[in-house]
């Protein structure tokens, strides 16, 4: 949901002395009003557009697998321009700039920066695919009142999946400006499975672009890394998935090198990876398929963080990593059902 097939930074936040099991028992016990499915496009495109729209900024933290990450971010919006940044609170420090679809990522201590122009893969605070109108066939909303979240009041909604193939949400969204506050990846059980929330927001701050534009021209001194990403499709590279997992759609397929190979040193036999990613319209998952190595790729493993589940395994001549916030099944479904057409 934050961030993944796209390696977005995502947070999470633990915001009371219960557990978040109990603090989700607790909320779930409360009254539930069912939204029709012709209002759960609306309600969600409020939320996606207070995130695109909004000037704000604020510390929002991620809670997942027993760590606690946290992150400061700022967003603004000047006309149809959108400027942000985001700064890594822990570990080694890290400072992602975005300019509509130029993001710059760039580690201060290695004097390294990461410049990609790619499509937005929305993280938090963002939710949703635009224009994607599937979610209401997959997932069921519901009202579950208010609450009070970094100071703010917020209306709490239920996102409950239609079947087994990926998680619930439950969502808290600032009553007046629609601004999702706090986010909850449920498993099957109602249990949380990871929280990204913020701790502190202000809402409707004065816009300061240059915070942004300014970081980005000031890359003297550093290592430059410009990733050859080249648009394709899974047919077009001899690939195809048998059976698709309900809901899911292709909506990214790239070609990217191994390595760090640059669009500077790629040659035209240089290792390269195929990375699809698919979506219902509000979680993702991506595929990743590169040549089997010996030495890189020692055993399949199945991996558990928070909401995200990661399966590797080789397939022939082949590598195949799936990673996504859904259940493992979905990844197991995912990987079963890619086919070597040549």
């Amino acid at each position: 949901m934050l961030h993944r097939p796209l390696l977005a930074l995502t947070l999470v936040g633990v915001f009371c002395s219960l557990s978040p099991l109990a603090c989700a028992q607790s909320t779930l016990a409360g009254p539930q009003t069912r939204v029709e499915p012709k209002e759960v496009r609306s309600w969600l495109m409020r939320i996606h557009d207070a995130a695109s729209h909004s000037n704000f900024q604020g510390t929002f933290v991620v809670s997942a697998g027993g760590t606690v990450s946290s992150a400061r971010i700022a967003h603004f919006c000047e006309g149809s321009n959108q400027f942000e940044r985001i700064e890594s609170l822990d570990g080694q420090a890290r400072h992602v700039f975005r300019y509509n679809d130029v993001v710059h990522t760039v580690w201060p201590q290695a004097r390294v920066a990461l410049v990609e122009q790619r499509e937005q893969l929305n993280s938090f605070p963002a939710l949703l695919q635009v224009g994607d109108d599937r979610i209401a066939e997959f997932y069921e909303l519901r009202s579950q009142g208010a609450d009070r979240i970094a100071g703010y009041e917020a209306n709490v909604l239920l996102l409950r999946p239609r079947d087994a193939n990926r998680f619930g949400y439950r969502l808290w969204a600032e009553k007046n400006s629609g601004l999702l506050l706090r986010a909850d990846v449920l498993g099957d059980r109602g249990e949380v499975l990871e929280t990204s929330a913020f701790s502190d927001v202000s809402i409707g701050v004065r816009s300061q672009p240059d915070s942004v534009l300014v970081p980005m021209r000031k890359l003297d001194g550093y290592r430059i890394v410009r990733p050859a990403l080249t648009p394709t499709k899974l047919e077009a590279e001899g690939w195809a998935l048998r059976d698709t997992v309900p809901g899911f759609l292709q909506v990214s397929c790239v070609k990217r090198p191994l390595d760090g190979t640059t669009e500077a040193d790629q040659g035209e036999h240089a290792p390269q990876a195929l990375q699809t990613i698919f979506s219902d319209g509000l979680t993702y998952v991506s595929v990743f398929i590169e040549p089997f190595s010996p030495e890189r790729h020692t055993r399949a493993m199945l991996t558990t963080m928070g909401a995200t589940q990661t399966l590797m395994r080789r397939q022939g001549d082949w590598w195949i990593t799936v990673i996504g916030d859904v259940p493992v099944a979905t990844l197991r479904a995912f990987a079963n059902g890619l086919e070597r057409k040549r």
